[in-house]
């Protein structure tokens, strides 16, 4: 049976490439971006299999408005896909309170109208997949990557969180987390151009040169494989909660997380001392 996908973020990179594979197996898809001309080829090459929707992730208003007119034109939603996001890329001295509310708006609010939007629906049905795009940035912590991070840090606990809250209902939730894909914001951080901060503090150019030359260094992931590989997640009957797309990231994160453990082994007297003793009355 063919499923109904509503997709953010469909113009480009990763979400495009989703919104094809879907497409080109015989599911119908609600692909939203911004500016819906660029959804043209998909709509002349797909026809009615495609439902362009011009969303911006952080009209909340707008968010439920498109999720309700994909339910009503295609009968049912099966999987919702939370691509949409970009990576706000500064020092966190240099970030303005801009730069930190618009990374947030569109990264974490955006999903979450989503998922408001979208979850009546599902469970009304009594199924359904959760797709949330997050990040191996959500898993570890860079220099200058802080309001990034930190949004993609807070969508692993929304998506761990929806996970747990939904599961009677016959609703799954996968957390994706890419690391370095050939995409406009994955291979392309022109970010690393500094582009997002206006006036970048000369102080932390070291740390941009070495960030430059990390990514550039990296093994950069095929679009087109991720999305194929995002096919075997919806169609599986027990998909995972966490994935990580690419193995660039996969030996960081295991010294990352043995280190970690490394440290709370290391401070238990502390953490022991810290919780102290407190008599029956005081609690």
């Amino acid at each position: 049976m063919s499923k109904i996908w509503f997709v953010t973020g469909s113009s480009r990179g990763l979400g495009r490439n989703f919104v094809e594979a879907a497409l080109s197996r015989g599911d119908k898809v609600a692909a939203t971006a911004r500016n819906t001309a660029s959804l043209d080829e998909l709509v002349a090459a797909y026809g009615d299999a495609v439902l362009a929707l011009e969303l911006d992730v952080t009209d909340k208003a707008a968010v439920f408005e498109s999720v309700k007119r994909a339910k009503e034109h295609f009968g049912r939603l099966d999987v919702i896909v939370n691509n949409a996001g970009y990576a706000q890329i500064g020092a966190i001295e240099e970030l303005t309170e801009q730069h930190l509310r618009d990374q947030f708006e569109t990264n974490l609010f955006g999903a979450v109208w989503v998922i408001q939007a979208a979850l009546p629906y599902l469970r009304e049905q009594g199924s359904g997949h959760v797709i949330q795009m997050s990040s191996a940035a959500g898993l570890i912590a860079m220099p200058l990557g802080g309001a990034y991070q930190a949004s993609r840090w807070a969508l692993e606990a929304l998506g761990e969180t929806l996970a747990h809250e939904v599961a009677d209902f016959g609703v799954k939730v996968t957390v994706i987390e890419p690391g370095g894909f050939a995409t406009r914001s994955g291979k392309n951080p022109d970010p690393l151009d500094n582009g997002h901060v206006a006036e970048p503090d000369p102080i932390y150019d070291g740390l941009r040169r070495r960030l430059a030359a990390f990514a550039g260094k990296q093994p950069a992931g095929d679009p087109a494989a991720a999305a194929r590989a995002l096919l075997k997640i919806v169609d599986s009957d027990n998909p995972p909660l966490r994935v990580l797309f690419g193995q660039g990231f996969y030996p960081m994160l295991q010294q990352v997380y043995a280190d970690r453990l490394k440290t709370w082994a290391d401070w238990q007297d502390l953490s022991r001392e810290a919780q102290g003793k407190l008599d029956q009355e005081d609690r």
